[in-house]
């Protein structure tokens, strides 16, 4: 919100600053069209057309921002040794500051990061002639402004934009170790989110937190993280959203085609969790034509979750019985998944259709060096008819700071996007969601070395792996997208999101 300001100024009084002169400009037009001269401006002494009124009032604004946060070291060389020519030409002046004030290189109205993707029902989008500038949607509430709001539209749109970009500066100030402009400008990113609405301003609050613990050195560390909270904040996800269910659905989709001739199932599971993805694997098995195989599961969990995997264990048991399939239930705890060896699992490959699976728990390997390939090769000495991957679309694991940073702005700032447009979310489970996805954040931004764990990598990128671990990829069927599309159909009308085929693989969009 603008703040209020006196439309004159007696001779006495406090001249007005270089953002309550901006503020001035977009409030003070009284020309007949755009491309009338502002009369109240050309009194004195500034050429400035009414067309131009808002991108000038932004350039005095972003150039106070810089000046009077003392965020450019240099800023008195600078402005002691440039020459401005034409002074009459505001829009011209403020442009040739900011060009020159170089420690605010993301302060160019033109330049946007891409948050996600817009389609062309989207109301509004700021784009920059270069192909790597993407489009920024601002938001549900800027859908809902009326057009008799355009000035309230501009400030909402403009806040939004300076918010991000004063995100992407921070992290770049960080990654080039100048902590005390990342100081300065983490305080400006909080006050900005703080006066954003919608999911902007949630998950900017979340990356100034981030980039705060990475710049003042406090970071996040898993083990002090209660367990059972981080269950109840994803079982909480699970029930909030598709995008879990989605993971579990088209991994036992992809299961189910390849045991369909099987008498006997033995899934491998790297990551048991709670477990949320088996009885539904179950209930299909059980009404397989012909009768239902055998079923064997081995889950892998935690040392210090012991107890709740034994438990769970029970509880598939039990639904084993309801549904009348034979199963049988193996517990394995290990502190790293590199560690597991072939014997572990008590495979029997005469008897056996075996499975492996994994559903987003291969990233705490990542963050070892070499564990990943010993890992698979372990996958690959048990010899599974099929291994089944299930992973976020995005590159989390990169080695540069800024490239990890503005991945995960792109990719969180979708997630968050389409929680806030979902209708059919509670408000506390929406809250509970955003948490959720929160602590991934302060992951990837705050943590290093083997505490971070949130080490996401693109389709793309585990292609690559598992063909140099010796895997080759087997395509899911017609069948899998057309039922992981009804999957999302029955989620509230499946409104905002769809199924992409890509070579073979499914993603949610």
């Amino acid at each position: 919100m603008k703040r209020s300001h006196q439309e004159t100024y007696l001779e006495q009084q406090e001249a007005p600053s270089m953002a309550e002169y901006g503020k001035k400009l977009q409030s003070s037009s009284v020309g007949g069209g755009d491309d009338n001269i502002d009369e109240l401006l050309a009194a004195l002494g500034y050429k400035v057309r009414s067309s131009d009124m808002a991108d000038v009032a932004n350039k005095l604004e972003q150039l106070e921002m810089v000046l009077s946060n003392d965020v450019v070291g240099s800023s008195n060389s600078f402005l002691n040794d440039t020459v401005h020519y034409n002074p009459s030409d505001l829009s011209g002046w403020a442009q040739t500051m900011l060009s020159g004030l170089s420690y605010y290189p993301d302060l160019d109205p033109t330049r946007v990061c891409d948050l996600r993707p817009i389609t062309d029902d989207d109301e509004c989008c700021c784009s920059s002639n270069s192909s790597n500038n993407k489009r920024i949607r601002l938001g549900p509430w800027y859908d809902s402004v009326s057009s008799e709001s355009t000035r309230s539209v501009v400030l909402v749109e403009e806040t939004g934009i300076r918010l991000v970009q004063a995100l992407v500066a921070c992290a770049e100030a960080v990654q080039q170790e100048n902590l005390s402009l990342a100081d300065a400008l983490v305080k400006h990113v909080g006050s900005l989110a703080a006066s954003q609405a919608g999911a902007m301003g949630k998950v900017a609050t979340y990356f100034a937190e981030a980039l705060a613990r990475r710049i003042y050195r406090i970071h996040p560390s898993s083990a002090a993280v209660d367990p059972s909270f981080e269950e109840l904040l994803q079982m909480n996800f699970y029930d909030s959203s598709p995008y879990l269910k989605f993971a579990h659905f088209t991994a036992n989709q992809a299961i189910l085609e390849a045991v369909t001739m099987a008498r006997s199932v033995h899934v491998i599971d790297l990551g048991l969790n709670q477990g949320m993805q088996w009885p539904a694997l179950m209930q299909a098995l059980a009404l397989r034509p012909g009768g239902p195989p055998s079923f064997r599961l081995t889950g892998v969990g935690a040392p210090s979750n012991r107890e709740g995997i034994q438990e769970l264990g029970w509880k598939l048991a039990q639904l084993a019985q309801a549904v009348g399939v034979e199963f049988e239930f193996n517990a394995l705890t290990t502190e790293r998944l590199s560690d597991l060896e072939p014997d572990m699992f008590e495979t029997r490959p005469e008897s056996e259709t075996l499975v492996v699976n994994s559903v987003f728990e291969l990233h705490p390997v990542l963050a070892q060096p070499g564990s990943i390939e010993e890992l698979l090769a372990t996958v690959k000495a048990v010899k599974p008819s099929i291994v089944t991957v299930v992973e976020q679309e995005a590159n989390h694991n990169g080695v540069v700071f800024l490239d990890r940073f503005n991945e995960a702005l792109h990719y969180y700032s979708s997630l968050f996007d389409s929680l806030e447009d979902s209708v059919v979310i509670p408000g506390q489970d929406r809250v509970m969601s955003e948490v959720y996805l929160g602590r991934q954040i302060l992951n990837v931004v705050a943590a290093e070395g083997t505490e971070r764990v949130e080490r996401h990598e693109t389709l793309d990128q585990w292609r690559r792996r598992m063909r140099s671990a010796g895997f080759d990829p087997v395509n899911l069927g017609y069948d899998a997208f057309k039922q992981a599309s009804l999957l999302l159909a029955l989620f509230g009308g499946g409104d905002g999101y769809r199924v992409e085929e890509n070579d073979g693989s499914l993603m949610l969009a």
